[in-house]
């Protein structure tokens, strides 16, 4: 790949040790993809930042890179790292994964990344533009970029998204190019979506629906009328988890829609396909659950006022967590939501969720309306789960049973 004068000093060490090994990162996916030259991001997202997924080989990587000059050109957020940097011993922490959780914050925080831990860098700060070439790792964030902002990323793995911070370059390969975001194949919806969990069934229809073409088609998507924010990250979550999609083009929702046109090759989803999805995520009985989880991805500030409505006056039975970005939790300390929340005995877990945290073993029974929740509280952790709709989650928490 071509690279130039600047990008070439980067790669024969003239920025130091640590520019040099992540433009060797780069350098050496772009032949492995065929990219023809670097392109500038201005965003960038890093994941892998719990220690639980880290451990002590990836928390050496990144001591090495601070030790070694490393220093990022570009605005730098992470993704959830394993614990509540604030607050992880009222969520039962173990103190040695906080000291090693803590070491891994400090080494990103050396080399000027802002240590904000959060899957929806896009509510807290971190905000590309339309057609913006950005290197974010996270699925549900990489999605959400792509489909609904319209900026242009592929998903990084935790070192080239490192990488690309240091250098400010990541290969235009990918979704960086017009020719690869043209959609393959039209998802025609004929079925209830209104709320967060009916588009988390819906992802997880589509994903499953993907993964049987074989081949990565990217979805144009027709037949919803209106789609919140809150619905669409839900979506990106449940599609990416469940069919490694990365870019959708939804008809009168998403920006790059109404450029494309809708492939020839159909796929139906029908009311039926959406309940059969939510009735395969609930493999346990209500009164069955010990854990209450909302906030995969991280909640926004409109889902945390709904929950203080919810939960005003009233008391929890249940480990019931609340994750979110800590910008976010900041508005709702603000705004007195996080007073009605605490009071009820629910807990907020900042900076962390329940994918990444390490809670194997602690709960059996995870109650929740995120299909990607789902997904990894079985594959991760052996929790059996019950996938229901935000409220109702919330009354899940309240009332044994949900009753």
């Amino acid at each position: 790949m071509q690279l130039n004068s600047e990008e070439r000093a980067m790669l024969d060490g003239d920025y130091g040790r640590a520019t040099r090994k992540a433009m060797q990162i780069l350098a050496t996916l772009g032949d492995i993809y065929g990219a023809g030259r670097m392109a500038p991001v201005t965003s960038v997202q890093i994941a892998g930042v719990s220690y639980d997924n880290l451990g002590e080989a990836g928390l050496q990587f990144l001591t090495e890179m601070a030790e070694g000059g490393g220093r990022a050109l570009v605005l730098t957020t992470l993704n959830p790292a394993g614990m509540d940097i604030e607050n992880w011993q009222a969520l039962g922490i173990d103190p040695d994964f906080a000291e090693n959780q803590q070491r891994v914050i400090q080494a990103f925080e050396r080399m000027g990344v802002i240590t904000t831990c959060s899957c929806t860098p896009y509510l807290s700060g971190n905000l590309p533009h339309f057609r913006e070439h950005i290197a974010w790792a996270e699925s549900s964030a990489v999605c959400y970029a792509n489909s609904v902002i319209g900026a242009r990323t592929n998903r990084e793995g935790g070192p080239s998204a490192l990488a690309a911070a240091l250098t400010g370059r990541t290969p235009e390969y990918g979704y960086h190019l017009d020719k690869n975001r043209v959609p393959g194949i039209t998802i025609e919806v004929n079925a209830d979506v209104s709320e967060s969990f009916h588009f988390g069934a819906l992802g997880k229809v589509i994903g499953e629906k993907l993964e049987t073409e074989g081949r990565k088609l990217v979805p144009y998507i027709l037949g919803i009328e209106n789609a919140s924010l809150e619905g669409l990250k839900s979506l990106c979550a449940s599609i990416a988890t469940y069919g490694g999609a990365a870019l959708f083009h939804m008809d009168g929702i998403t920006p790059e829609a109404a450029q494309m046109f809708p492939p020839d090759k159909i796929l139906t989803i029908s009311q039926a396909d959406l309940d059969a999805a939510a009735r395969s995520l609930n493999d346990a009985a209500a009164d069955e659950v010990d854990f209450v989880s909302l906030g995969c991805p991280h909640l926004s500030i409109v889902e945390i006022a709904r929950i203080a409505e919810l939960l005003q006056g009233k008391k929890v039975t249940k480990e019931f967590w609340i994750t979110t970005a800590r910008p976010t939790k900041h508005i709702a300390d603000m705004m007195g939501y996080t007073k009605i929340i605490e009071e009820s005995g629910a807990k907020f877990a900042t900076d962390t969720c329940c994918v990444v945290a390490p809670i194997k073993g602690r709960f059996k029974v995870l109650a929740t309306d995120s299909a990607k929740a789902c997904y990894y509280a079985y594959s991760k952790n052996d929790f059996k789960t019950v996938f229901k709709p935000f409220d109702q989650v919330v009354s899940e928490a309240v009332n044994p049973g949900g009753e």
